[in-house]
């Protein structure tokens, strides 16, 4: 069984169909990325999977169990986990801080042992903190640790936003365009990043990227989309050399598309 499947989901925003009929399998433990222009609906199947927008038709399914229409803030108890394109992080917080918010589906105190902070509250804050803990050591950010994201370089902060989402404990990680607005040596290492999820966390990756160095480097399997509609689906030298890619990218837009 795949751990994630979609079945023909489509959205429409008034007569467009941003998505229309797309339908694709994700096993565990692969690298799945999804390419396309600018507009060809790679965000939008992500704001689809996180719950964001509701299809319009099809099924999404996660390990087995349907969620094409369960609430978006139970989404990261079923595990999943986001990072988003533009970075979604409290700059007036401590790198620590915001990684503890990633913990936060995982609350299970009741508001009064919270409020009088009793053992189950202190021993689960514990839990969380050694969590966060154990990611800001998988992601190499202990120097960092204490100091507040305004503060930060950019580079790093896109690392932090990968560390929060881990943080949930994901089974399904959603990256979308990990490498946007970094450099060359950035990318590569966000790659090897990605690398260590699958391999040494198991976690199965789904990720909209632009950049094909970083499709390439990661990807097990690549899925083409264009105005909504799958292209092409395989390997990343299949999809890239597939005639309807090749037509649709010709012209110098394929670097831009992928």
């Amino acid at each position: 069984m795949s751990l994630f499947e979609a079945q023909g989901i489509s959205v429409r925003f008034g007569g467009i169909r941003a998505v229309d009929d797309v339908s694709f399998k994700v096993e565990k433990g692969e690298v799945f990325s999804i390419i396309g222009p600018n507009g060809a609906g790679k965000t939008t199947i992500f704001n689809l999977i996180s719950r964001i927008y509701n299809a319009t038709e099809g099924k999404l399914i996660v390990d087995g169990q349907e969620f094409t229409k369960t609430p978006p803030d139970q989404v990261a108890r079923m595990g999943i986990a986001r990072t988003f394109q533009n970075i979604e992080l409290f700059p007036n917080a401590s790198l620590l801080q915001n990684l503890l918010i990633g913990r936060h589906c995982h609350a299970k105190v009741g508001l009064l042992s919270q409020l009088a902070f009793m053992g189950s509250t202190r021993r689960a804050e514990v839990k969380h903190r050694e969590k966060a803990e154990d990611v800001i050591a998988f992601l190499g950010l202990q120097r960092y640790r204490d100091s507040l994201i305004a503060n930060l370089p950019y580079g790093v902060r896109k690392v932090v936003e990968l560390g929060r989402a881990l943080c949930i404990e994901p089974k399904l990680l959603l990256l979308d365009e990990p490498s946007s607005g970094l450099n060359v040596e950035e990318t590569e290492g966000m790659g090897f990043w990605i690398e260590d999820i699958k391999k040494d966390l198991g976690i199965t990756v789904i990720m909209v990227e632009h950049d094909m160095a970083l499709v390439n480097q990661v990807s097990d399997r690549v899925m083409a989309l264009n105005y909504g509609k799958v292209l092409a689906m395989g390997t990343p030298r299949e999809v890239q050399t597939h005639p309807e890619v090749v037509k649709a990218y010709l012209g110098g837009e394929l670097e831009d598309a992928a």
